[in-house]
């Protein structure tokens, strides 16, 4: 008998180095979101990183307006990226679950999806996407280098 696997919700590349406002303790501070899903995320942030299992609060824009939850910050590393802190939803208004599925779908749509390419190489991309691919590729190795100073 087969173990039944959870699906896991679409993870999104969020572009064009979006911020969220995130609070601790009363303390705020600003976080560039790396990766979203319907159940979390992972940020780089201003103030470093949190301990695992703290409790707080996310505050983003999107397209369809804002969205709020409370969260709880989990690994740092997150997504090979030594900066990036991966955050969990624990609850949200109805109002902003509805705003971050259609945000999320809208990205999705648009080609920022973690889902495998369908038999396409950067070679038949169009431009705009294969140097979107490349300027994540970049970002990506500048955060491992700052982290190992």
């Amino acid at each position: 008998m087969k173990k039944s696997q959870k699906s896991r919700p679409p993870r999104i590349r969020v572009p064009n180095g979006e911020r969220a406002l995130f609070t601790v303790d009363a303390t705020h501070f600003v976080g560039v979101l790396q990766r979203l899903s319907l159940t979390g995320g992972s940020a780089v942030l201003s103030k470093g990183p949190i301990a695992h299992g703290t409790m707080g609060e996310v505050v983003m824009k999107t397209v369809f307006g804002k969205v709020s939850a409370h969260i709880e910050f989990l690994q740092t590393g997150a997504d090979g990226v030594p900066l990036a802190q991966a955050f969990r939803f624990l609850a949200m208004e109805d109002a902003s679950a509805a705003r971050l599925a259609a945000a999320a779908k809208r990205m999705e749509q648009e080609g920022f999806g973690d889902a495998p390419p369908t038999k396409s190489s950067p070679l038949t991309l169009p431009a705009s996407e294969a140097l979107g691919l490349l300027l994540h590729s970049v970002r990506r190795l500048a955060a491992s280098l700052v982290a190992r100073r």
